[in-house]
């Protein structure tokens, strides 16, 4: 049986119009006419030897095929791309400085230092992860090139940025919440950062919206203490499902009574509106990694 050989241009057509919502779109982005596009998405479909679209209202959306067929594509452009960036960018030399918040540290950053390790491996990586407060204050001062960190409305120093997603937020428990959640009438139990932070504010304000009364049981300056505070059973915290610790859980705020909190944005911030090509794709890179993680 002859083995297929995917068209990475086709491909990327392919995920372009994905990401876009528009093979139109996706047709001006990348400089080809829309049948051109379209001819490409045909001969995708037959290169695969299924139908990779179905028909939805007015419109189309990916078979089962399909969506195994973008996350395959989007892995062979990105590697495509990591070799043609490493074989060209092995001279590269210099210094790139990015910072990440706690919550996500852990999970993205190894990825992504990996990742841009491999395609430059003579650039040198001062990397950081802290509180959004300090991490803004070096985008701000120009000690950091890159920060990926929560966007919650409020005024930052730097104002050259890119939404990444739009996260949910809720509350966070051990992984055997304990009966007392359940009790309307008691302080409900919370840990939070030493300093406050908006993940605090919003929840105390929606517990107080609802009447329920609540008290502060530990405080911590960094995220380990708040994770193992929780997973202690001392109360709950309210923090996104990035990151979260073992022993901690998501918890369902219908199932225990407690009030529904908002989204939260995550965006990339930059110390400048353009950056220098190294820096660029350290930044495409980390768009790329948080969208596998999220």
């Amino acid at each position: 049986m002859a083995r297929t050989t995917f068209d990475l241009d086709v491909l990327r057509s392919f995920v372009t119009g994905m990401e876009l919502g528009s093979f139109a779109k996706a047709a001006d982005r990348l400089g080809r006419s829309t049948s051109a596009v379209s001819a490409q998405i045909k001969k995708l479909e037959d290169q695969a030897g299924t139908a990779i679209f179905r028909k939805a209202g007015r419109g189309l959306a990916l078979t089962e095929a399909g969506e195994t067929m973008l996350s395959y594509a989007r892995r062979l452009l990105d590697l495509n791309d990591e070799a043609a960036i490493a074989v060209q960018g092995l001279a590269a030399e210099g210094l790139v400085r990015v910072g990440m918040q706690e919550d996500f540290g852990e999970v993205l950053l190894p990825k992504v230092l990996g990742r841009f390790a491999r395609a430059h491996p003579k650039v040198r990586i001062d990397a950081l992860v802290g509180r959004k407060g300090d991490l803004m204050e070096r985008i701000g001062k120009g000690r950091l090139d890159l920060a990926i960190a929560w966007d919650d409305g409020a005024a930052t120093a730097s104002t050259h940025k890119n939404d990444i997603a739009t996260v949910p937020v809720g509350w966070i428990g051990p992984t055997e919440a304990p009966a007392s959640i359940h009790a309307g009438t008691e302080p409900l139990p919370l840990i939070a950062y030493s300093d406050g932070c908006w993940f605090r504010s919003i929840g105390t304000a929606a517990l107080d919206r609802i009447g329920r009364p609540w008290r502060v049981t530990l405080t911590s300056p960094n995220l380990s203490g708040i994770w193992a505070g929780v997973s202690a059973g001392l109360g709950l915290t309210i923090r996104t499902p990035l990151g979260l610790a073992s022993g901690v859980r998501f918890l369902d705020d219908r199932e225990y009574g407690l009030p529904e909190l908002p989204t939260i944005r995550l965006a990339l911030y930059r110390s400048e509106a353009e950056l220098d090509p190294v820096t660029e794709r350290l930044a495409d890179i980390i768009n790329e990694e948080s969208r596998f993680v999220l």
